[in-house]
């Protein structure tokens, strides 16, 4: 998905998307992933740092999650995953949907409630149809779910939350990501779902990939 298209072209793109899933990949196709020259730095220590670049109103993005979920229950200990909501750039259309969806996770999150309903997020605006990049919507949402409503607000426009949105266009800067769901490993080695071939290929990749970060991080 193109970060300065609609919601439409994102549905009109995943149907182009290949479902089929080969075996487990061990070898990759140079197509498959792209490499990271220089590389990022990293500030997760002795653990493999992966990062999902990913929107809320994708379905792409939806779909890739049960794959992700499932492979970081199966994932030892020594990853650390970090999930970036993305934003396109100023002036785009539908500019304001992208900001509300980054704003409900890290407002979820600094409330310590994120793991709890980033998948519900995901289920009910894309199988529910609830439209959850509307505000008011949004925050009715979020009270049925056991938040009080004032203190989500007083987070939800906060100079922080703000500050988090900033960091979200240099972290997109960083990694040049152009498109979502964008999975970075270890600051060495960035793969989409469309290099991948598919969202359940996509997880083979970044399997793969940490599998290679983790060979080539010092002993």
């Amino acid at each position: 998905m193109n970060l300065r298209h609609d919601f439409a072209a994102i549905l009109g793109a995943f149907m182009l998307f290949v479902c089929g899933l080969t075996d487990a990949q061990t070898n990759l196709k140079g197509s498959d992933f792209q490499r990271l020259s220089p590389p990022r730095a990293v500030a997760t220590g002795d653990r493999i740092e992966v990062i999902e670049f990913f929107y809320y109103g994708c379905p792409i993005c939806y779909e890739f999650q049960p794959h992700l979920s499932r492979w970081l229950v199966q994932s030892p200990d020594s990853i650390s995953i970090r999930r970036v909501p993305t934003l396109p750039s100023e002036g785009s259309e539908g500019l304001e949907g992208w900001v509300r969806f980054a704003r409900l996770h890290y407002t979820l999150d600094a409330l310590g409630q994120i793991s709890r309903l980033h998948w519900p997020i995901y289920d009910n605006f894309h199988f529910d149809g609830v439209q959850l990049n509307d505000e008011k919507v949004m925050v009715e949402w979020v009270s049925k779910n056991g938040i009080d409503r004032d203190k989500f607000l007083a987070i939800y426009r906060s100079p922080e939350i703000q500050a988090k949105l900033d960091e979200v266009r240099k972290l997109m800067v960083t990694y040049d990501v152009r498109s979502v769901p964008t999975v970075v490993i270890d600051g060495k080695y960035l793969s989409t779902a469309r290099m991948a071939g598919g969202t359940r290929q996509l997880i083979q990749v970044v399997d793969t990939l940490v599998r290679q970060a983790r060979k080539e991080r010092p002993r």
